[in-house]
């Protein structure tokens, strides 16, 4: 039996959050092969082909995919679902959006934001907004599967995957995509982000996070928000950084009047280095912390980015 990753792409580059589902599947164990569902994708095809420890490449070009929804990624899925003892995907907004519905198809539980593998049956994945880790066995005989692609290596390009185009049904449900709304930035998409700057509700009002937008920008870093400054409408919802928001493991992050709420630590306690400026020195935020400022963060802030004009950044 194999494992099959669906890929996540926009019709033009593979997600890095693709790489990171297919080591998971790699660590099931067996062959592990790749849809790619999309319209006029064959770039995308191509890199999943190049894939480190993938031996075949699925291709499913039509225009009822070209947004990916849920009801045509299920029957594209299902179409091919008996080959596979495990379907995976990377737990974005469009997995999270497709996999229940096959899981429910299939008539099988859904294990969701799997953290880690340890055998063909038994993954890790969190629980209580992160502050428990559940191994979890399931004895269904088709695994459907989300996993976090922070946690997870990202396989490399040294694969040369066969490829096959496979027929794409029509889906049962008549679903269709009418409009969407995106923000724009030049700055690094704050998911897969090296660095990212968030403020929480101690950056006082909307205008205040322009403090952190500067430093972003001479960093090349991604801005994020803790739910409060969200809420509070000091910040848009695709900056939200937690449990309801976006998980991210950059390099560096750099937390700025977050007090550091459980839901906001279970989507940065993974970064590898976590700098936290607060004034109030008893703010959760810095038992996760590797390094901490204790201080009032619009004296810090001016003076950080002052420091970054002087080395040149």
């Amino acid at each position: 039996m194999a494992a099959l990753v669906i890929a996540e792409h926009d019709n033009v580059t593979l997600n890095d959050a693709t790489r990171a589902a297919v080591t998971a599947a790699i660590q099931i164990g067996g062959e592990v092969h790749v849809l790619v569902g999309g319209e006029n994708c064959a770039s995308v095809v191509q890199q999943a082909a190049k894939l480190t420890g993938v031996s075949k490449v699925l291709h499913a070009d039509a225009p009822v995919l070209n947004r990916k929804l849920a009801e045509a990624m299920e029957t594209v899925v299902l179409s091919v679902a008996d080959g596979y003892q495990a379907l995976l995907t990377p737990a974005t907004a469009s997995g999270k959006n497709f996999m229940p519905r096959i899981a429910a198809r299939l008539d099988v539980m859904q294990i969701s934001d799997i953290t880690a593998v340890e055998s063909a049956d038994v993954f890790v994945r969190p629980i209580y907004a992160g502050n428990a880790m559940m191994t979890v066995k399931s004895s269904d005989a088709k695994k459907v599967i989300t996993v976090r692609p922070t946690t997870f290596a990202k396989t490399g390009d040294e694969g040369a995957a066969g490829i096959e185009t496979i027929d794409v049904p029509a889906p049962a449900v008549a679903a269709r995509f009418v409009s969407e709304e995106l923000s724009r930035s030049d700055r690094p998409e704050l998911a897969s982000a090296k660095i990212v700057i968030s403020g929480g509700r101690g950056m006082g009002n909307s205008e205040n996070f322009a403090l952190l937008e500067r430093v972003a920008d001479k960093l090349n870093a991604a801005v994020g928000a803790s739910r409060a400054a969200v809420d509070a409408g000091f910040a848009p919802n695709d900056y939200q950084v937690g449990q309801t928001g976006k998980v991210v493991a950059p390099e560096l992050y750099i937390a700025v009047g977050i007090s550091g709420a459980i839901q906001h630590l279970a989507g940065m306690k993974d970064s590898r280095i976590i700098v936290a400026i607060n004034k109030d020195a008893d703010a959760p935020i810095f038992s996760v912390a590797d390094y901490g400022l204790v201080t009032d963060l619009f004296q810090a802030i001016p003076e950080f980015e002052t420091e970054l004009d002087k080395i040149g950044y």
